[in-house]
């Protein structure tokens, strides 16, 4: 019979050339198409069970094929696993030209049931292991201050936001990754108890849930995140930001033009990095839109011009928390010490530098090239994954005037400086500095959105360009535009909650305490590969450089060493707070730009990891040029060594744009 194989019984019948050979090869075809039938419909088992014997009696019958332990073995993988038949074991084979489906491998298909059983097994032992602990262990803490989990301060700590990390890389899922990761820290600290685990992740006084979305600060950043989602709907429905987006077209006739008027403005509102992201992004994307610039590169150009920019700005929430740092009684102060740290600031300044070569040069690479190619093809998002829908500017919308959009957002730029320096006791007879320092930049950001929000309602209904029921349509949805990083923003917290239950900085400070002594002039590249680590790994770089900065002033306690040692440890956490995917700087970047979070990371992380690697290079520089300056190190000498480090990362930027382009041109 064509199609079947040469030696096997059905390939002998039907050879003899009569008539009762042909119907005899027509039912076996019948037979056989009807057993194909059962194969490729796995969830009737019930009707296999019933027609597999007779089907092999049948087939027996028609071709000699004998019911041994091989068809029994197959009878048995059907009826326990619902898994196709397998022909090619009674050696009938159909050719895929023929348009006859190609039974699967039976190994295969063996393998595939056995790792699921594996799984469920796996499954089964955890939940059965962790009800013997949680039976063998008590599930409520007697004394909370003396109480530490079997992991506290080693390096299992660092687990939960590694796993949090690798699994929102891997599956692009980061609400169930960093719930994973919440979870497998409560577990930790809980040693293996469900009561306390799940008493610790929703109820722990220092890391729960319940505790982080009740803590003032927190809560201000959630309702400021709610204002400014609320301004942006009312600018978007007033017509402003397409407005602007025409007035800027006429200005702005490059996708140079539109990236580095993104960079300029990001410069420019240098305050604070959560006002920065959200309205960098919603003011420049209608430009970027219409100059076909990529949401991911908005993103990497928003977040490059947020904490990099703040974190070397003198007048910022930045300095005021790095100022406050800086331990009483060292005999330093924080704000000179942190103006002399601007120029040894290697990776916010690096990453400047590098988005301006990017910006002019037109060069891309990894993953963000193939999401700028398919931005100059009118694919704004590349990834299917779009948090916003497909909110893309076309112009269409004529109403609105320039004055819509910039009144607001000039208003909440004083506005929430105002309300910073309100704060700090500024109008309590308090200097200005020292109230930028000592202010409360959550509670000043609420106050200054709430005036910029109250001045919008009236200016919109003064030039009569929004109905007060417009406005009341524009609350609800600036809030449902804010959800997707609300709740992020709440899980990460959660999740730097429980990584601080496990004692993970105190690890990460012994770490560092113990190489300060073996290698002094190593020490600024060892404190800034850690201070990388312990803010992606946290997603918090005000935690970062409040715990390594004590550290610092205590091995350096004055001198040249302990400004460059600071300045890698503010430039670390900046650096390992860019690339994080559960820093809450990247998380409202992505929102800023309304780019999928997942894609954001991927794509800035190769440039994120060049402008640390270059930074890397050039602190192991430093180090040793301290070495033999010693006491004689001055301004001018750490404007040289910043000369070095710029011409350092343009001869590796120069080398990787030579060598995309080969590739390309291949």
């Amino acid at each position: 019979v064509p199609g079947f194989a040469k030696g096997s019984p059905l390939g002998r019948a039907g050879t003899e050339g009569d008539g009762e050979g042909e119907d005899a090869d027509r039912r076996k075809l019948f037979f056989i198409r009807l057993l194909c039938l059962l194969q490729s419909d796995r969830r009737r088992v019930s009707f296999q069970q019933v027609l597999l014997g007779t089907l092999l009696r049948v087939l027996q019958k028609l071709c000699g094929l004998h019911a041994g332990p091989e068809q029994l073995k197959i009878h048995r993988f059907i009826v326990r696993r619902g898994a196709p038949l397998p022909l090619h074991s009674m050696g009938i084979v159909f050719p895929a030209q023929r348009g006859v489906c190609i039974p699967g491998n039976l190994k295969k298909e063996e393998s595939v049931m056995k790792n699921k059983n594996l799984s469920w097994f796996a499954a089964l032992l955890v939940f059965a292991l962790l009800l013997w602990c949680t039976a063998a262990t008590p599930g409520k803490i007697a004394d909370p201050s003396t109480y530490t989990c079997a992991v506290y301060s080693t390096i299992f700590s660092l687990l939960p936001p590694v796993i949090a990390i690798v699994l929102a890389l891997n599956t692009k899922e980061v609400y169930t990754s960093l719930l994973v990761g919440i979870a497998s820290g409560a577990l930790l600290y809980a040693n293996g108890n469900l009561e306390l685990a799940i008493n610790t992740l929703f109820f722990n006084e220092d890391g729960g849930m319940v505790a982080k979305l009740s803590d003032s600060s927190n809560v201000g950043i959630l309702i400021f995140l709610v204002m400014l989602g609320i301004l942006v709907a009312l600018m978007n429905k007033a017509g402003g930001s397409a407005a602007f987006g025409r007035w800027a077209s006429t200005h702005i006739h490059s996708r140079a033009g539109a990236q580095f008027s993104t960079l300029l403005l990001g410069v420019m509102i240098f305050v604070d990095d959560y006002f920065n992201c959200l309205t960098v992004g919603s003011v420049m994307r209608p430009v970027t839109d219409r100059q076909k610039v990529s949401r991911a590169k908005l993103a990497y150009l928003i977040d490059a011009t947020a904490a990099p920019v703040c974190i070397i700005a003198p007048v910022s929430s930045w300095a005021a928390a790095v100022t406050s740092s800086v331990p009483e009684g060292s005999g330093i102060n924080g704000f000179t010490m942190f103006l002399r740290t601007i120029p040894y600031n290697y990776y916010a300044l690096l990453t400047l530098v590098m988005s301006l070569f990017l910006i002019f040069t037109g060069t891309d690479f990894g993953s963000m090239k193939l999401n700028e190619d398919n931005a100059k093809n009118g694919d704004l998002f590349t990834t299917a994954d779009r948090p916003y829908g497909n909110d893309v500017d076309d112009g269409t919308d004529t109403c609105g005037h320039v004055a819509d959009l910039l009144a607001p957002v000039l208003v909440l730029i004083v506005a929430c400086i105002f309300g910073m320096i309100y704060t700090g006791g500024f109008f309590e007879g308090v200097d200005f500095v020292t109230a930028f320092a000592d202010c409360n930049a959550s509670a000043g950001l609420v106050l200054g959105s709430s005036i910029a929000l109250l001045f919008t309602f009236v200016f919109y209904r003064v030039r009569n360009v929004m109905t007060f029921q417009d406005f009341a349509a524009c609350i609800p949805e600036g809030f449902k535009a804010m959800v997707s990083p609300m709740l992020i923003l709440s899980l990460a917290w959660t999740l730097s909650g429980m990584t601080g239950l496990l004692g993970a900085k105190y690890y990460v400070a012994n770490l560092l305490s113990g190489s300060a002594a073996a290698l002094q002039y190593m020490l600024p590249v060892i404190i800034f590969l850690v201070a990388v680590f312990l803010a992606f790994a946290t997603g918090t770089s005000w935690g970062t450089f409040s715990i390594l900065i004590p550290i610092v002033c205590h091995a350096f306690p004055e001198g040249e060493m302990l400004v460059i040692s600071i300045a890698a440890c503010l430039s670390g956490a900046v650096c390992g707070d860019h690339c994080s995917p559960i820093s809450d700087t990247t998380i409202m970047a992505s929102a800023g730009a309304h780019c999928s979070h997942v894609n954001h990371v991927s794509t800035q992380l190769p440039y994120a990891i060049t402008a640390a690697s270059c930074a890397a290079v050039c602190y192991v520089i430093t180090g040793i040029a301290q070495a033999f300056l010693g006491a004689n190190g001055s301004l001018f000498t750490s404007l040289i060594l910043l000369a070095v480090a710029i011409a350092v990362e343009l001869v590796v930027l120069s080398v990787i744009r030579v060598r995309t382009n080969k590739k390309a041109a291949e």
